[in-house]
């Protein structure tokens, strides 16, 4: 059987093995490859089993790719496959859930930290000479935050949402949570769910850990952030398209929102023109909340697992039945 792997370096730009993969089948895998339809229908050839983290798969190349069998997404998102076409096909496509939930829930709360404290700029002045200049035994340029006492609003109190809400309560803050599936065994545990009107007003921090659905697409925006605290800090290192960016800079340069913590814009890689790289007390992550090494390693296990279990005719994590 062979396997192709359409997008590999991000997913392992070394410190990974394949081996997994490579005991399954013959394989091939490609660091990168064009979003051209005619390159990815070439490079995917007769190979029975394909794996992709963020090639786009068009009807037309599902279509056109006659042994294919299976699709592996190597994520949780599968937006990239077009998986009404897969289905009509009869390929199996699965994607990789809850690899992640440690890494991004601590990834949300280190930005949340370094917009609290300024700890890598207060690092490069002090290499600068800055310390060394001062007349004082301490300084610092920008106000510091306390969390302890402090609300956290989050917004999609799934298993990442949950996580960072323990790691936040062990920081001393409040949460509110707000999700259209209100878990009742949570309820009251340090935890309580409200609207979406009440947690935008009581929130001092926001933190965005939903899907990218119609209903949530552009969920803060011009409307969402009047109803915040003045000097709100707001979170996002979920999908970029849950904001609309153009507001939120509107609302940092006014100082209406405090501060952004974000590691997900709505185009990536992030565009020059995109207002927010403009923005006062804005952070911009790359997208690499998810990328730790332990997460990237669960990711792999994950797909091999899939893979395997496909080829033994008890497909799992299925997201076109």
């Amino acid at each position: 059987m062979k396997i192709v792997v359409l997008d590999g370096y991000t997913e392992n730009p070394g410190d990974l093995t394949w081996e997994g993969l490579e005991r399954l089948g013959e394989l091939t895998v490609y660091e990168r490859t064009p979003h051209d339809d005619s390159v990815i229908q070439s490079r995917i050839g007769d190979a029975g089993l394909i794996f992709t983290n963020k090639t786009p798969l068009s009807a037309a190349t599902i279509r056109s790719a006659k042994n294919l069998r299976y699709i592996g997404v190597l994520a949780t998102g599968y937006n990239v496959v077009d998986i009404r076409a897969a289905k009509e096909q009869q390929i199996v496509v699965s994607n990789i859930p809850s690899y992640g939930t440690a890494a991004v829930a601590q990834f949300a709360i280190g930005l949340l930290l370094e917009i609290c404290h300024h700890i890598g700029y207060h690092s490069d002045v002090v290499h600068q000479g800055k310390w060394e200049a001062c007349p004082d035994w301490c300084f610092w340029d920008y106000p510091l935050i306390e969390l302890d006492g402090k609300t956290m609003g989050i917004i999609g109190f799934g298993r990442i949402g949950q996580q960072t809400a323990r790691l936040a309560a062990a920081l001393g803050m409040k949460i509110l949570a707000y999700d259209s599936y209100q878990d009742s065994a949570l309820s009251g545990k340090g935890v309580r769910y409200v609207t979406l009107e009440e947690l935008l007003g009581k929130s001092d921090v926001i933190s965005l850990h939903c899907p990218l659905f119609p209903d949530t697409e552009g969920i803060i925006n011009r409307d969402t952030i009047a109803k915040m605290k003045d000097g709100v800090i707001i979170l996002n290192n979920s999908r970029g398209q849950l904001v609309v960016e153009e507001d939120l800079a509107e609302a940092l340069i006014s100082g209406k929102v405090g501060a952004a913590g974000l590691d997900v814009v709505s185009t990536e890689p992030i565009r020059r023109e995109n207002p927010l790289l403009k923005a006062p007390n804005c952070i911009i992550t790359p997208h690499i909340s998810w990328a730790s090494r332990e997460s990237r390693q669960r990711l792999m296990d994950l797909a091999v697992e899939n893979a395997a279990a496909f080829l033994d005719g008890r497909p799992q994590n299925v997201v076109n039945l």
